[in-house]
């Protein structure tokens, strides 16, 4: 279907249950869907949001556009969690139904006040002349999903930025109560703001500044700012759109990076001694990372496995984006690691040997040990002539390379097909989760990590070992759906 912005902004009760039966008999036919990760029902998924822990549950949300792979007028999705691996579908849909939200629910995250869940969003509305006026808003959400949106905007659009201003993430330090917002300022460069609630009420929130955390001002926008904490160090998560590659080696459309500081400094407002900016995934796709502390402390990430502007193969059948797994971030020797939640090994179920295999379902765990001083090139979703989804590791050279260009059906060339990682000579395990369309990679215990989607043929379901002598073990995966 094609989309012109008459479509994207079609009023949802402007749809027709004929219509709407039709557009999930088309996802339904999609050769590529996930079993593991949340994917839309139909419609395209996109931020993260919401990520939080309230009444005795993880709560996830996601922004959707639901009538197809197209960014229109965006909902949130409700999902709950015991474990942060099983994610269900509430029912609950958070739509643009407020004057405040009135072309769109925008990114934004959440957090428990007293007994009721504190959403804290951006609402996209557009005046008569199509001129943008963007809103921070609040709503809460009872133990029972119902909604209360508030009726006047929390923090509305600065003097000294553009209408590009969006994503409010919401994080306690020390007991006070912050928030940090994405933003462009009039110089049309990126920014981040940050703010500080009076009183500690979520109602009434005071602009402290723009954070100080060594901003190079080549990015154009800084999209889905995270400020989470390990070990008492902040770590800035964040998507510089438009920044150099003088500054950040990088491939795609627009990166998800991040720098850890040695202390955080609300005042100023600053972070304390930045590191150098770095890349959050060397993959294809991931963005809109967004990232939370757990009461406990412990910090948890997820992202999107899509980036915007691009089209998808999945396109043609009503449904794009997904969600990463959720990973737990820890720091080690003063750099950052990323793995997925321990609970994610519920999902195996046999456990076998590592060995070539012609013919797998393309849904599967694989744990691998490489020898220092080694060479090894793995083919995922290899048919029979050896054409696949290539992983060639040189310890030698210190040099993951990813290929894509044989794995399926191509889409993104434009960004090239082949992806690259610094390694050092060492023994290295890598784990590998691969689910139907979407593959996550993580080279010791998540130092680095390469995530993206990838669309085979039918013919495409095989593993192919074409160099080196790897151990270790193939897992089959049950979400139990």
């Amino acid at each position: 279907m094609a989309f012109d912005s008459n479509l994207r902004y079609r009023p949802y009760a402007d749809w027709s249950a004929k219509e709407i039966e039709q557009i999930e008999e088309n996802v339904a036919k999609s050769p590529w869907h996930s079993t593991f990760h949340i994917e839309p029902k139909r419609g395209l998924l996109n931020d993260p949001n919401g990520f939080s822990y309230f009444n005795g549950q993880w709560h996830l949300f996601y922004q959707w556009f639901p009538f197809g792979a197209a960014h229109g007028l965006k909902s949130w999705v409700h999902t709950v969690s015991d474990d942060l691996v099983h994610f269900e579908a509430t029912g609950t849909v958070l739509e643009p139904d407020h004057p405040l939200d009135s072309h769109g629910m925008y990114s934004g995250s959440a957090m428990q006040m007293d007994d009721q869940l504190f959403l804290f969003y951006t609402g996209n509305v557009r005046d008569s002349d199509w001129i943008r006026h963007p809103y921070q808003n609040g709503a809460l959400m009872d133990k029972d999903g119902n909604l209360i949106k508030f009726d006047q905007p929390l923090i509305t659009q600065p003097a000294d930025t553009t209408d590009h201003f969006r994503d409010p993430q919401i994080f306690l330090y020390n007991g006070q109560y912050y928030a940090i917002i994405g933003g462009q300022d009039l110089e049309k460069k990126g920014i981040i703001k940050l703010y500080k609630a009076v009183d500690n009420d979520y109602t009434n929130w005071q602009e402290i500044g723009n954070l100080d955390f060594a901003n190079d001002r080549t990015a154009y926008m800084m999209e889905c700012p995270n400020l989470v904490f390990v070990d008492n160090k902040p770590i800035l998560l964040y998507c510089p759109q438009g920044l150099d590659k003088s500054v950040l080696d990088y491939d795609n459309i627009y990166p998800n990076t991040y720098k850890i500081g040695k202390g955080f400094d609300p005042e100023a407002p600053a972070i304390i001694e930045p590191s150098a900016l770095q890349n959050l995934d060397y993959g294809f796709e991931c963005y809109a990372t967004q990232g939370f502390n757990a009461p406990d402390g412990r910090a948890f990430t997820v992202s999107w496995l899509g980036l915007p502007d691009i089209a998808y193969p999945t396109d043609d059948f009503d449904y794009q984006g997904a969600l990463s797994l959720v990973k737990e971030l820890i720091l080690k020797d003063g750099k950052l690691y990323q793995y997925p939640v321990d609970a994610v090994k519920t999902l195996r179920q046999e456990a076998l040997p590592f060995s070539e295999k012609m013919e797998t379902d393309n849904v599967y765990e694989l744990e691998l040990t490489i020898s220092a001083n080694s060479q090894m090139e793995i083919i995922l979703c290899a048919d029979k002539e050896g054409n696949g989804l290539k992983l060639n590791i040189n310890l030698q050279d210190g040099l993951l390379t990813l290929d894509r260009s044989q794995a399926g059906t191509p889409y993104a060339t434009d960004f090239g097909q082949t992806r690259t990682c610094p390694m050092n000579n060492q023994d290295t395990t890598l784990t590998i989760f691969m689910d139907k369309s979407i593959f996550e990679i993580f080279i010791n215990k998540g130092e680095k990590v390469l995530s993206g989607r990838v669309f085979p043929n039918a013919d495409q379901t095989g593993i192919r070992l074409t160099q080196g002598q790897p151990e270790g073990t193939f897992y089959t995966l049950n979400y139990g759906r």
